[in-house]
């Protein structure tokens, strides 16, 4: 299909298969502000603030409950909030019906009706909205090439594979030029290998037509790959907004950085400037600054930026940890995943400090010390090989350092956007 096809088919939201860098000035597409909501006594949303930009996907990421399901109904008009506003293209929809909205939304189970083929599927908004039959014929034909279902035109749902039907339920949302794409968990109900898949071949289609669309999903992988930007949402609140890179490297709480991938987190205190985790003493990043001398913090790293050397050598820009034993190597495919135990005791704390009391395990006639997880790509494992009983030395290539509310939530911090930290 020719991007001037795409064009005829959405309108002004098509990006005319110009490289995304060469589009005009980003624009504000989908609005949420201040929403909040209650089902009887219990908290849903609480102060939901987020933008989805002309072109954008955003991934609302969060555990089962978390409210993630009922902000997508409300943008949708099929639930109202309590307090807040939502805002698309400038216009205050908030007291308006779903189908006033000009929202389109994907459902897991794609709803599709049993008994109309892929054409008729597709042409069903058209039909009841009274447009002429040609009209209808050419959208429908484009739409289907446009997903690439040219030679199932004619079948039945039941006569498709899961992704061909969620083509063809993306393909009947499309029909009547949405201003946002809404996807219901899209790719829960797939097999592994076709959820992979078909989110690369959704994620490039949403790229060729620019529309805006917000996904909402439990799975991490799932939303770094489909994300221009990832919300995560902990029981109703949002705790960071920010690109994958951002929010995957750069957690600004221990929700974030456990709930989206595995992470490593060790007790400690700045001391002098530095980062104190028991006996061991880590030259503090630029970020520890804003922390005071005693405070306690989380030291959190990733498996994958533990760096672990048998001769004790550690590369330039290596930061050492302590030394440990290895105690478990399992080979889980493309890489190695390492439980080591690190040379960690805690000393008495003097009057006043916090006990840390993840940092040593009881005294010496028990084992001693802190166990973490590390990972090794399979060519790095290959080329040096360790055994279990290996003592090694132990080093991070990259960490962060996050203050550790003893008896408070971190939920009692405010929303990090780090997307506007430009």
């Amino acid at each position: 299909m020719r991007p001037e096809e795409i064009t005829t088919i959405f309108g002004n939201n098509a990006s005319n298969g110009a490289p995304e860098g060469e589009r005009s000035e980003t624009t504000v597409a989908a609005s949420v502000r201040s929403v909040s909501k209650k089902f009887k006594k219990t908290v849903v949303l609480e102060d939901i603030d987020f933008d989805i930009a002309e072109g954008e996907s955003l991934v609302l990421l969060g555990a089962s409950g978390s409210g993630k399901t009922t902000i997508l109904r409300i943008i949708a008009g099929l639930e109202e909030p309590d307090t807040g506003r939502v805002i698309l293209h400038g216009k205050d929809v908030t007291e308006l019906p779903a189908r006033e909205r000009g929202v389109g939304v994907i459902f897991q189970n794609y709803a599709l009706f049993p008994r109309m083929t892929v054409e008729r599927n597709i042409g069903y908004g058209m039909r009841i909205r009274h447009r002429p039959r040609k009209e209808i014929r050419k959208k429908v034909g484009e739409l289907i090439e446009l997903v690439g279902l040219e030679e199932h035109r004619k079948k039945y749902p039941s006569q498709l594979s899961g992704g061909q039907q969620q083509r063809v339920a993306i393909a009947r949302t499309l029909a009547y030029k949405p201003q946002v794409l809404l996807f219901d968990e899209p790719f829960g109900a797939l097999d592994a290998q076709t959820r992979v898949r078909l989110r690369r071949e959704i994620r490039a289609l949403l790229k060729r037509i620019n529309v805006p669309s917000l996904f909402i999903t439990h799975d991490q992988e799932e939303a770094l790959e489909l994300g221009d930007r990832i919300a995560v949402l902990n029981a109703g609140r949002l705790e960071q907004i920010g690109t994958p890179d951002e929010v995957y490297n750069r957690p600004e709480t221990e929700y974030v950085a456990t709930f989206l991938g595995a992470a490593n987190l060790l007790l400690g205190v700045v001391s002098r400037g530095d980062v104190e985790i028991g006996t061991a003493i880590i030259p503090a990043p630029v970020e520890t600054a804003r922390f005071r001398e005693g405070q306690a913090i989380k030291l959190v790293f990733r498996p994958e930026d533990v760096y672990i050397s048998r001769t004790g050598e550690l590369p330039d820009g290596c930061r050492r940890l302590t030394n440990g034993v290895i105690e478990e190597i399992r080979f889980v495919g493309a890489y190695e995943r390492l439980t080591l135990r690190l040379d960690l005791v805690a000393r008495q704390p003097a009057e006043g400090e916090p006990v840390l009391y993840n940092v040593a395990l009881a005294g010496r006639e028990k084992r001693t010390g802190v166990p973490i997880v590390a990972t090794r790509p399979k060519p790095e494992a290959n080329a040096n090989l360790l055994t279990v009983g290996d003592r090694v030395a132990v080093g991070l290539t990259a960490f962060r350092v996050l203050a550790n509310y003893a008896l408070a939530s971190e939920r009692a911090g405010r929303l990090v956007d780090t997307s506007k930290r430009r």
